[in-house]
């Protein structure tokens, strides 16, 4: 079948070539301006991660569906003197401009109250320190979404118009304004920023080392015309999929940068043995058949036969791997990761698309200039550099002495490595998992620094940690408040408050972190309370408890799906039971190592000020899941790379010794290759703001580093040292299976 591909894109590359070019626009496109009046990111989700079912989940949708009021608007005041008479005719004056707002319901201050800011009703909307106050814009609940949007940009602009006569009128005061649509907008705008940022740090870096690595920018541009292709293709891919699921706008980055590494890791390794097979066929052959066909070839298309036959059939069963790992996350009930599970798996077939039909039609066009030294090699400064970066394939080289040394102390090193991964993986023994909102943006953002101050100086108008709705009377609701209140852990309660047919009780946690394991802990303790009537707890708490207990219900079953498939794959790739297993533990090692870093980096905030980030005190609840499943995926990417090579040279006769450092060394270039470019596409994404995307970007960068370096380059050799011959062990009747279904070049 691959072979059929190679021969099909070496008599018409320019088909290929302008298939991509039309979907890549075409995916731009249809990202940035959309079908239906709203482009991709207009189409975003954030800073909620429901769990359909769940309690939390369902206490919401009653609060939505029962509260017949509009979202509101909310102008914090500072730095005023609260006993200038002057300062309540302005606020009439104000009030009254932003009242005439076609959309507006009402709107209120402490200056408009019968008493003034001597009315009681006046104390909610008045600073705990004396110096400011708060005007609340609610909107009308008749509002449309769209004419929603619009009332609330009109009402933005009234309000900062206000804080200019404000200003005018006091020059020390300050203004903040703020609203969940705004928070939303907030984080959307950051996703766009941070992916912008990303991609101009990740692409000329990743650039400038497949320069090295091929010794010119002609081999380097095939791999980035990929990464290009699938990025374009990768938005288009999304916007189609947010009619389909709520798509959170983390999505959009984590998605991007698994595309740019994928991409260019693929096309680093069709490119690299596509120069490797173009100087095989351009030598002599033999009479015969097969030599009549190879003769009456160009020596380009042979070696794109050859390519696909070998380096494409790997690329086409990494991919498989990688997309059966992400596959787990669709297991899971909530419908954030079962989104970045669907996107994930539709960017795993754009890659391998991109690297098996672009790269290839691209390699076939430039034909045997890739195999004549490039401008930059006839440099002579830059000659004796590229002649160390720039791949050979000699059978010795700094990767076959490494394995020889590995295969010296075998037991050293596998003992040694071992214990780095285990003391690398202790910190995940105090993972905290919780589900972040406006603690996402930068300290610095205005939209964090608005809920920081409504919650400081107005507690009332913030509201409680937890919101519990009671389907029952307000009556029997006031009688379970003194309940509530001598529950441990539990600082105040609030209401009850009548809603529709319920009755809704606030609930402020202990200590002052409402994500904190406390206010987790009070969650389960509320939820084991029998009041004779049914109640849902909610908050952000009770959200990141219901999605820890989701991801802790499905995780055995995507475990088990996941272990399956790879066991049944790397068998039918090696005819080995051993390999397999090996695999999976090392790279569970691996992993484990990778996630106790990310709690030290994040959670303990050992990075905070080298990385720019205020620690929330936990990891987020999905960074967790997706880590796990595209950090297994990439570290199997690699495992099968290296087990490729070692195969093919363990089949042509060589003894297991011999095949593993030989494939080291054929491999071992290209696997640190991918891997450093991989390890900048992700790193590019720390230098964004959202905490989110850094989460990933580090864990995902720092997973690959010690994959293609601990495990790969020292305790895969030492293993298949150790065990010599059993490598390749598997019963008489797997066997003989393998020998009818492998998956073998």
């Amino acid at each position: 079948m691959f072979e059929a591909l190679g021969r099909s894109l070496a008599r018409r590359p320019r088909r290929a070539l302008a298939l991509w070019l039309v979907v890549t626009l075409l995916g731009v496109a249809v990202a940035l301006v959309g079908v239906t009046g709203e482009n991709l990111f207009e189409r975003l989700e954030s800073g909620d991660t429901p769990v359909a079912g769940s309690q939390s989940t369902e206490g919401n949708e009653i609060l939505a569906t029962q509260d017949t009021t509009g979202e509101s608007v909310t102008m914090i005041v500072s730095g005023v003197d609260l006993a200038d008479p002057g300062l309540a005719t302005t606020m009439a004056g104000v009030n009254a401009t932003v009242s005439e707002v076609t959309g507006v319901a009402s709107v209120i201050d402490p200056f408009i109250l019968p008493d003034g800011l001597q009315s009681p009703a006046a104390a909610p909307l008045l600073a705990k320190g004396g110096d400011g106050f708060i005007v609340v814009t609610e909107l009308a609940a008749s509002l449309t979404e769209d004419e929603a949007a619009e009332v609330m940009d009109d009402v933005v602009a009234a309000l900062r118009t206000a804080g200019g006569t404000l200003t005018a009128a006091q020059p020390e005061a300050e203004t903040l304004i703020g609203s969940t649509s705004l928070i939303v907008e907030a984080i959307t705008d950051q996703v766009q920023q941070d992916l912008q940022t990303g991609e101009a740090v990740a692409l000329p870096v990743a650039l400038l080392i497949m320069v090295l690595v091929f010794g010119g920018f002609l081999a380097a541009a095939m791999p980035m015309a990929g990464a290009i292709a699938s990025i374009g293709a990768g938005l288009g891919v999304l916007y189609a999929l947010s009619f389909a699921l709520d798509v959170d706008a983390s999505v959009v980055n984590v998605v991007t940068l698994v595309s740019i590494g994928l991409s260019i890791d693929y096309g680093l390794l069709i490119v690299s043995r596509f120069r490797e097979e173009l100087a095989a066929a351009t030598t002599p052959v033999e009479g015969g058949a097969a030599s009549r066909r190879r003769r009456a070839e160009s020596p380009a298309a042979q070696a794109l036969v050859r390519t696909m036959a070998t380096a494409g059939r790997t690329v086409a069963f990494s991919a498989l791997t990688i997309a059966i790992s992400i596959a787990g996350l669709m297991v899971f009930r909530p419908e954030i990761l079962r989104a970045i599970g669907a996107a994930g798996l539709a960017i795993v077939l754009i890659a391998v698309g991109t690297a098996l039909t672009l790269v290839p039609a691209l390699l076939m066009l430039t034909g045997t200039r890739l195999a004549r030294p490039g401008v930059l090699a006839r440099l002579r400064p830059l000659r004796k550099v590229l002649a160390t970066t720039a791949d050979v394939e000699a059978d010795a080289g700094i990767f076959s002495r490494l394995a020889e040394r590995v295969q010296r102390h075998p037991w050293i090193v596998l003992l040694t490595s071992a214990a780095v991964l285990v003391v690398l993986a202790l910190p995940v023994a105090n993972l905290h998992m919780r589900n972040s909102g406006i603690e996402l943006l930068p300290a610095s953002a205005p939209q964090r620094e608005f809920v920081r101050e409504l919650a400081a100086e107005y507690p009332d108008a913030a509201g409680s940690d937890l919101v519990v709705v009671t389907q029952t009377t307000l009556e029997a609701a006031t009688a379970w408040t003194a309940t509530l209140a001598g529950v441990t852990g539990v600082d105040d309660v609030e209401g009850p408050t009548a809603l529709g047919s319920y009755a809704v009780i606030g609930v402020d946690a202990a200590g002052t972190d409402p994500g904190g394991p406390q206010a987790s802990a009070l969650v389960r303790e509320l939820r084991a309370l029998d009041p004779g009537f049914e109640f849902w707890v909610t908050g952000q708490a009770a959200g990141q408890v219901d999605f820890t207990d989701a991801l802790t219900e499905r995780a055995p079953l995507a475990v088990t799906v996941v272990v399956i498939a790879t066991l049944v794959l790397l068998f039918l790739m090696t005819g080995s039971v051993v390999v397999p297993v090996k695999a999976l533990l090392t790279n569970a090692l691996s992993l484990a190592a990778s996630m106790g870093v990310l709690v030290w980096a994040f959670q303990d905030g050992h990075l905070e000020g080298l990385l720019g980030f205020q620690s929330t005190g936990g990891i987020e609840t999905y960074v967790v899941a997706l880590v796990i499943a595209f950090a297994f995926g990439l570290a199997m990417d690699y495992e099968v790379f290296l087990l490729a090579r070692i195969k093919e040279l363990y089949d042509s006769g060589l003894d297991n010794d011999a095949a593993v450092r030989l494939g080291m060394q054929r491999s071992g270039r290209i696997i640190t290759s991918a891997a450093a470019i991989i390890v900048v596409v992700f790193a590019g994404f720390v230098f964004g703001d959202l905490l989110v995307i850094k989460e990933v970007g580090f864990a995902l960068a720092f997973a690959v580093l010690l994959d293609a370096t601990l495990v790969r380059l020292l305790l895969v050799p030492a293993t298949m040292t150790l065990l010599g011959r059993w490598n390749w062990w598997a019963p008489a009747p797997l066997l003989r299976l393998h020998e009818r279904f492998s998956l073998t070049h």
